[in-house]
Parts: C-alpha cells; structure tokens; sequence
C-alpha cells in the first residue's frame, strides 16, 4: 500500500493511523517519528529498534496461539497515544532515535530464524506508527514459515486493516475503557476508532485476543465491564480470549494504587456472566490455564507448561469434543 497521499501542493495525509494527520514539508504528527521529506512520508525509525528480545508468546500476551513458543519481539520508539500509565514510556513517550542502531528486516528474520523463535512480535510501542518496518520484515517472515503477531492499541486506519490481513497471523488489542471523554481527554485518541478496528480484526483471518487493564478509578467500575462485555460478546463474538491485566504504579500514576485482587476476579465473572469463554487473569499469580468451557477439562496447562487434553491438531477437547478456538500448530 501507499502511506501516505496528498492533500495540497505543501503538505500531505498519512495513512498509518485513524489520526490521519497532515503533514507539511519536514514535519511530523502526533507520533513524531513520520515526516513528510520532499512530498513524501519517511517513517524514521525504519531500521533502527529500540528493544529487541526473545518472549514467550504469552507475554504479548496470547494465550490461545502457538502456545509455548517463543517470539522474537521488537519495538521503536514513538506512540500515537498518551496513555500516563504506559510501563514502556521510556521509548513510547520519546522520539530520540537511536540511528546507530540498525537492523534491516532480512536481519531481524535472520535472527529470529538463528534463535528459533515460531513468530515475529511486533510490539513494546505502538508498531501501526511504524507499519512500513513491520510490513517488510513480516512479509520476509511469512516467507520463511514464522508467523507474524501485532500488540497494539488498535487505532489502525482503515487502509492499514486491510492491508496487514495479507501477512499478519495474529493480534493482542487492547481494550483500554469504555469511555470517550477517558480516550478523548487523556489518551488523545477516539474509543470508535479503536472499536472498529476491533470489529475488523474480528472479521478478519487474523487471530485476535482482546486485554483490559484495570486501573483503579479510571475503568474499574462494574458498569464499565459489564459495558465492554456487552461489546465483545455482541459484536466481536464469545470465543476472543480476554485478559484483565493488574495495575501497577508507574509513569504519571505513581499515585494510584494497584488493582486489588478481588477486582480482578469480579471483572472476570462479569465477562464470563456474557458468555465470553476464555477470561485471563494478568500480572498477578493466579491460574492462567486453559479449560474446556463445555466440560471443564483442563486444556493447557501454563503453570507446567504442558497441553493436556486438547488436540493440537483439531483443536478440540478429547474429552467432549469441544471445539476450542485458537491456532494450535
């Protein structure tokens, strides 16, 4: 696809983001890492990471695809939110890049090859800011067998919905509130746009597993679950994986407390209360297995890191016969 389009004679329209933003001659948008350079848009990370590392692919976190395997995992710097809780603000909430550093994506395959990971995570900061790197390196991914895995906040523009279902195998999106004054007002985006995106990640063959971090006093309230559980099982479907992940201190929230247990569980009974078959708990030590939502059999087993009674291969349970949704192989 083409990023970018043009809007008059002095300035152009980036496509990456449901921002849209016009870009004049050597200026950026709210991401500050795409410019506009002689009537074009150059995305300046390209090539030059700010963390790469090698994660088990329930960190990003997906529970329900390739479990077990490992994903070498990257990110740049730069973000088109503003979220004050972020824990990798250090590189989303800079536009210093580090061009010493430079890893064009036949060596990001190379490497992801060398370390036998199963995939290739796009992720640490938002990776729609700098879909042109991701695309190049997933496209010779997928070339090579690896799968391809976004973790965003799901503020995609349309054309680059379209565009990722061609290579991208999987995305965790997060589902940061229910509220647009909250998206508006203090995360700079819009909570439509993110809903839609949602909405066509889960039309798409792109396998889609949705997380919610629970703040305390900001989207913890029982009404605002019950209102994303009402969404996900109406419009997306009972079968996307959701996780709750805990709260903790960090960046502009230094003063807010950490989501109490029991708040955890209660989000996780409400969801379940909608039908919504596979809820996780996240950032605190509690059971993250997987179980038959039909019969109750224990299907992966994370804490020993086993799969028990599902087969891999049709995935479904060997107890029942419930299909169990997911990308086993």
């Amino acid at each position: 696809m083409k990023y970018y389009r043009y809007k008059d004679e002095h300035s152009i329209v980036c496509l990456l983001c449901k921002h849209y933003c016009t870009l004049k001659e050597d200026k950026s948008g709210i991401c500050g890492i795409n410019f506009n350079e002689n009537g074009e848009l150059v995305n300046r990370t390209y090539a030059h990471p700010s963390a790469v590392h090698i994660d088990p692919i329930e960190k990003k976190p997906l529970y329900h695809f390739q479990p077990f395997s490992k994903s070498f995992s990257l990110g740049t710097v730069g973000c088109n939110f503003r979220c004050p809780f972020c824990q990798n603000y250090t590189i989303s909430q800079t536009t210093n890049i580090d061009t010493s550093v430079v890893y064009m994506p036949e060596d990001i395959v190379r490497l992801a090859l060398e370390h036998k990971t199963q995939s290739i995570s796009y992720t640490y900061n938002e990776p729609t800011i700098w879909y042109p790197y991701a695309k190049d390196i997933g496209v010779l991914a997928k070339e090579q067998g690896l799968k391809n895995v976004f973790v965003s906040s799901g503020y995609e523009s349309h054309e680059v919905l379209e565009d990722m279902k061609s290579w991208l195998d999987a995305a965790n999106i997060d589902l940061k509130s229910f509220s647009h004054d909250y998206y508006k007002k203090v995360l700079k985006t819009n909570l439509d746009g993110v809903l839609e995106s949602l909405i066509e990640f889960a039309k798409s063959n792109i396998w889609l597993e949705i997380t919610t971090l629970l703040i305390p006093g900001v989207n913890d309230s029982e009404e605002e679950i019950h209102q994303m559980a009402a969404f996900i099982s109406s419009k997306l479907g009972l079968e996307i994986p959701w996780h709750f992940s805990a709260f903790h201190p960090d960046y502009k929230m230094l003063d807010t407390p950490s989501t109490p247990y029991e708040t955890l569980l209660k989000a996780r009974e409400i969801a379940h209360g909608y039908g919504i078959k596979y809820v996780y708990l996240g950032n605190v030590r509690t059971d993250s297995n997987t179980y038959c939502p039909k019969c109750q059999a224990k299907l992966v087993d994370r804490n020993n890191f086993t799969i028990g009674a599902l087969d891999v291969r049709s995935g479904s349970c060997e107890v029942c016969g419930e299909s169990i949704k997911g990308v086993w192989l």
